[in-house]
């Protein structure tokens, strides 16, 4: 079955957030679904409910691992997330969301959202939730979405979060600020994949995972692991005080789950013990304040029929020429500051 994006037809009546509270808070699916569809939603009225929503949550959120999973195209992304997933459900008696951002098509901004069918086993367990997500047109905007829908799937008490990029790119770096742990995977023979990774990928990696090492190719996977051990210890000291580290694996076979989830809980256990994980917290709502307020007031200008004239006077002047962009940005403030407005 096929997943569409989008709550077209949907009035604010739809929502009551009441309700809406009570089920999340009772750890019901359903009223979770219709919170995070509420908070995605672009309607005006939505938004001011989703605010209402995230208000009232956003006490109980906090309490949870959060993860965040990347890796070269062909990785075995979903299949990682589907048997490390069941490895700590079953196995560590966790309840997971997973929050999956899918690619969207840049000429209908569609987007299929197959996540749950590639996970099957997984979205059928019941101290499991899954939650495919449009990337659009915009990295930010998702990432900004995903954010609030941390705060209400912690709210209904699930204690391990995954947070599954588009690939290796952009969204990787808002992903990056709003989760506790950084997971890249690759694949074995690192060879080419190695030169052509971006460092700071490689940077913000806390675990290494070289998926698909399986029978017939973990002389290549060995290779990989230590060609990739060597280029960590290249890069500056993790302000976290942790050595990133190189893990062997089969998510196809789910081999080396346990080691997987034993170095992630050693993570946990060192950046609660050293302070980082409250400290990285705190900054991580500090930068998505600013992140918000630049969105929402880029919205605010645009909303203006006379800001929203100059700003495209102003960009055609840069176009042709005639102004250099910081100039034309400063005369786009100065005309808020005087009073365009109205």
């Amino acid at each position: 079955m096929l997943l569409l994006s989008g709550i077209t037809g949907m009035s604010h009546q739809d929502f009551n957030i009441k309700e809406l509270v009570t089920g999340i808070l009772s750890s019901g699916k359903v009223a979770l679904a219709r919170g995070i569809t509420l908070i995605e939603s672009k309607n005006t009225q939505h938004r001011k409910l989703a605010d209402d929503l995230l208000n009232r949550l956003i006490k109980r959120a906090g309490n949870s691992f959060r993860i965040g999973i990347t890796g070269v195209p062909g990785a075995g992304k979903s299949t990682m997330i589907e048997s490390l997933g069941l490895f700590l459900v079953e196995q560590r008696q966790r309840k997971l969301a997973v929050l999956a951002v899918d690619p969207s098509s840049s000429i209908s901004g569609g987007s299929i959202l197959g996540d749950k069918t590639r996970m099957n086993r997984l979205s059928n367990n019941p101290n499991v939730f899954i939650r495919p997500t449009p990337a659009g047109l915009s990295l930010g905007g998702v990432a900004e979405r995903t954010r609030e829908s941390i705060i209400l799937c912690e709210a209904a008490g699930f204690d391990t979060l995954m947070i599954e990029t588009v690939g290796v790119g952009q969204s990787e770096t808002a992903v990056g600020s709003m989760v506790d742990l950084f997971v890249l995977l690759m694949l074995p023979g690192a060879g080419d994949e190695l030169q052509g990774i971006k460092r700071g990928i490689m940077e913000m990696a806390d675990l290494i995972i070289i998926n698909k090492s399986e029978a017939g190719v973990l002389d290549k996977a060995n290779e990989a692991r230590r060609n990739y051990e060597s280029a960590l210890h290249l890069f500056p000291s993790k302000v976290t005080g942790w050595m990133p580290k190189v893990l062997l694996a089969s998510a196809l076979y789910a081999e080396n789950m346990e080691t997987i989830s034993h170095e992630m809980d050693q993570f946990h256990t060192h950046v609660n013990q050293n302070g980082y994980f409250q400290s990285n917290r705190v900054a991580q709502d500090v930068f998505w304040f600013n992140d918000s307020l630049g969105k929402q007031l880029e919205d605010f200008l645009m909303a203006n029929p006379k800001l929203s004239e100059l700003k495209i006077q102003l960009e055609r002047d840069v176009r042709q020429g005639s102004k250099n962009p910081f100039t034309a940005a400063r005369e786009l403030v100065d005309g808020l500051t005087k009073g365009l407005i109205g």
